[in-house]
């Protein structure tokens, strides 16, 4: 998974038709936690456009989308944020989500 800047993940918006962004922070474990999930999934869908960022870098996400803590996955369909994940749950739970 790429690292994002905000402009990369708004092109996203603009012109995929489904990408998901992973907005974490670095001293946080449960982050640790659901990046290692994240790997799985991008091994498990290669094709899905997965980008991540430390939220302390791109703090206008955070104030757009309303984060309320990390980690945060934000999924976005046809330019339309579809799900925010803050639960990841499992892997699972993340496949069903992405379906």
């Amino acid at each position: 998974m790429e690292t994002w800047t905000h402009k990369q993940w708004k092109q996203a918006l603009e012109e995929l038709p489904e990408a998901v962004y992973y907005l974490y922070t670095p001293m946080c474990g449960t982050c640790a936690v659901a990046s290692k999930m994240l790997d799985v999934i991008a091994a498990m869908k290669p094709d899905l456009h997965m980008g991540k960022a430390d939220l302390n870098y791109v703090q206008e996400v955070a104030v757009e989308y309303e984060i309320e803590s990390v980690p945060c996955l934000l999924i976005q369909k046809e330019g339309k944020i579809q799900h925010k994940i803050y639960a990841f749950h499992s892997v699972p739970y993340l496949l069903e989500k992405l379906s």
